[in-house]
């Protein structure tokens, strides 16, 4: 099984296969998680100092934020070579 990654800005990238969802951090549910995962030692602020876009939900329970839009995010792991096939 080949491991695909998505760029997520910056020179970060997650692995596909692993994200469950992709959600905007105005929403209440996104500010509950991202609440909780800093309590929780499990989030990864990669947005080098912008603007946080989007929350990227990993099957790990981490929760990885992210200065690009969600739909570009969506975008790219639709478009992954893993689902070409």
């Amino acid at each position: 099984m080949k491991t695909t990654l998505i760029n997520i800005g910056f020179g970060n990238a997650v692995v596909a296969e692993r994200v469950i969802a992709v959600i905007t951090p105005s929403s209440a549910s996104g500010k509950r998680l991202r609440d909780e995962a800093k309590d929780n030692n499990t989030l990864i602020d990669a947005t080098h100092g912008r603007k946080t876009r989007a929350l990227v939900i990993m099957d790990s329970n981490h929760v990885v934020l992210t200065a690009m839009q969600p739909e570009t995010i969506a975008n790219r792991l639709t478009q992954s070579p893993e689902n070409e096939e």
